[in-house]
């Protein structure tokens, strides 16, 4: 049997989570046919655990930073050596493992390499700051030894290309599936007209543009006539409680807090615009889950939100650090001026491209 070496001794949580058992679960039909052996280097097993596949929990590489690159160095080569021959050691945490295998790969979900980030905000989350500094050398190391590299959208093929000097020919651009079918609200509409933000309180989302727009909208045509739904409360971090301090008194701007995706989708189906104006992303899955509604979006005139809304009917765009040209597009759609709303051309996306895991690794596997 050929074996597939999956590490993600990192992904334990969100959205990356959601990746490793996608994959996994994939792997694991896989492994039933009896011509893989598929092993899993992960945090722990029970957070992705599929019949078929052999585990290796590592959950001490989660203490440092020094921990974790001694894991991708020194432990991983360890155990590459251990279970040679290794057709395919597929890395999906972004960084490159010292490894021996027939055939490598990485995933990069990490945007951070491409984020603006400001001197203030190390006093407001140091720890994004720094591992978007950092994050570049750790992409570059082994980067080349990969025989493919996996990305969400094509800026960040180009991106790497540039950066990292790679075949774009190398770089699989994996899109994540179609959204689900939308779910409308069995709600009424409400009398003010709802702007939605829905993130998580990290500090490259820029909360502060929404609230600062929303701020000045409120002081130049008063309160009662819309409103801005947040999805934090104000209280999971620095930032947010920087910015609840800053806006929470602001009346027209709700702190709605985390929403499970049932709430979420009955808020998407109340919400008359999407506003999202985060300065990096790999792909920005809020976009795509409101654009099927067919509802305005207003998005960060940014290379990923132009990518992620390909084909969405009524959008429009603005500078992310720009508050008042935000309370202007906020403003007309208040007062009933859609006009300025624009469809956003669909996208061909240039070979080699995958929508799921079987297409994945037929590109993987198949490459001669």
């Amino acid at each position: 049997m050929k074996t597939i070496v999956i590490s993600a001794v990192n992904l334990r949580k969100g959205g990356t989570l959601t990746i490793l058992r996608n994959c996994l679960e994939y792997l694991s039909t896989l492994a039933q046919t009896g011509e893989y052996r598929i092993v899993a280097l992960v945090h722990r097993k029970e957070l992705a655990l599929y019949p078929g596949i052999e585990y290796i929990e590592m959950p001490w590489t989660v203490g440092s930073w020094v921990k974790r690159l001694w894991c991708e160095y020194v432990t991983m080569l360890k155990i590459s050596k251990r279970l040679a021959p290794v057709y395919l050691w597929f890395s999906l945490h972004d960084s490159t493992p010292h490894v021996h295998a027939l055939k490598r790969a990485v995933y990069c979900h990490n945007p951070f390499p491409f984020y603006p980030w400001k001197w203030r905000e190390i006093f407001l989350n140091y720890k994004i700051v720094c591992f978007a500094w950092f994050s570049k050398y750790i992409y570059r190391i082994n980067i080349h030894r990969n025989d493919w590299v996996l990305v969400q959208q094509e800026w960040i093929r180009q991106a790497f290309v540039g950066m990292f000097r790679l075949q774009p020919e190398r770089i699989i651009v994996t899109l994540p599936a179609a959204s689900e079918a939308v779910r409308l609200s069995a709600s009424g509409k409400a009398s003010e007209y709802r702007f939605l933000f829905a993130s998580y309180g990290d500090i490259h989302k820029n909360f502060e543009t929404l609230c600062r727009a929303a701020q000045l909208l409120e002081q130049e045509i008063g309160t009662g006539k819309f409103k801005v739904v947040l999805t934090i409360g104000g209280t999971e971090n620095r930032y947010t409680r920087w910015l609840y301090k800053r806006w929470g008194k602001v009346s027209s701007i709700e702190f709605a807090g985390f929403m499970d995706r049932n709430r979420l989708y009955d808020t998407y189906g109340q919400a008359d615009c999407l506003v999202f104006p985060s300065r990096v992303e790999t792909w920005g899955l809020p976009i795509s889950e409101f654009a099927a509604f067919g509802k305005p979006m207003l998005l960060a005139d940014l290379p990923y939100a132009h990518e992620t809304a390909a084909g969405s009917p009524l959008t429009a765009f603005f500078p992310p650090t720009s508050p008042a040209e935000l309370k202007e597009l906020m403003k007309r759609l208040v007062q009933g001026d859609s006009s300025f709303l624009n469809p956003v051309p669909a996208r061909n996306i240039a070979a080699p491209t995958a929508r799921t895991w079987e297409e994945t690794f037929r590109l993987m596997i198949n490459d001669q």
